[in-house]
This record gives C-alpha cells, structure tokens and sequence, in this order.
C-alpha cells in the first residue's frame, strides 16, 4: 500500500539538527516505530508531504527548515507573568514554579498551551511559549516499517491503535 490519506504509517526515523550531520535530537531505533495517520494533522505538514507516495520497505531522508517546521523563535512569545495571576490556593509556588520546567496553562478562550519556565523571581515568573524546536532546521532519516488503510475507530479517536500508536 502506498501512503496516502489515512493511511497508517509506521516508520523508524532519527531525527538531526539542521542536517545529516547534524546533533541527534531523537531516534526511534531500538524502540517502537512511530505511527501516525497521515492526512489529519498528527505530524509535520511537511514531514507528511515528503513520506506521502512511500511504501514499506523504502527509505528516506529529508530536510525540513524551521519555518515549515516548528516556525522560527520569536522573542515575542516570552512573557513575564506576575505569579499573583495564577489561582494557586494554598499550594506553594516554589512547588509549581520551576526552572526549565514545562507549564500547562489555557488561553483566554480555554485552549491548552504549554509554556518553558525560564525564570522565576520572587513575584513573577518568565515563560517561554516557543516551541522547544523553534527556530531549528531538521533533519528525518529512516525507513517504513509498514502502511495500512486506518480504521474508523482510529480515524474517530484521531490516532493509531496498537504498535507505533496508542494502546487502550
């Protein structure tokens, strides 16, 4: 089966920085390929885009530069939030309040956003709402392990069932 939409994808990948030589940011070798569907905005637009018409048992290799990819770092999504903003009730914001810590918040409409903590003083805290890979060129390399047409079960839970995907 060639991959197309909702198709069912599982792949071995490991992903560099800016290019094939680049520094290894991550690498399923070793462990369970991923698996997506392609077509329904699990991945990458362009990571899709380049594995689209691939079968199992080829190859590939591509660059994906930041813009198309996790978009470039803007200085602008750094805020600086009195800690008095947030409803703590009795916890403790030395406990919440950590350095380099990953923070799940909502917008105003309610929307999950996550957000780096990059410093806390005594009556703020400073977040990054980049992207950890903003600003970063990538780099996939790999193989398909395999491609399938999704079930509808999968296509109504948004995500891939058994190897490579989430287990119930």
């Amino acid at each position: 089966m060639i991959i197309g939409k909702n198709s069912v994808v599982l792949c071995h990948y490991t992903l560099r920085e800016a290019d094939a030589k680049g520094d290894i940011i991550e690498s399923t070798h070793g462990g369970e390929p991923l698996g997506y569907i392609q077509g329904v905005g699990m991945m990458i637009p362009e990571f899709e885009k380049n594995l689209s018409g691939k079968m199992a048992g080829d190859k590939f290799a591509f660059g994906i530069k930041a813009e198309n990819a996790y978009g470039q770092y803007d200085d602008q999504a750094i805020s600086e939030i009195p800690k008095a903003a947030f409803n703590l009730g009795d916890e403790d914001p030395n406990d919440i309040f950590v350095e380099g810590e990953m923070l799940p918040l909502e917008d105003e409409n309610g929307n999950p956003m996550h957000g780096i903590i990059t410093k806390v003083s005594p009556e703020t805290v400073t977040i990054d709402f980049n992207h950890p890979m903003a600003g970063i060129d990538l780099f996939f390399s790999g193989h398909i392990d395999g491609v399938r047409a999704a079930t509808q079960q999968e296509l109504e839970h948004g995500h891939v069932h058994g190897t490579g995907g989430h287990h119930h």
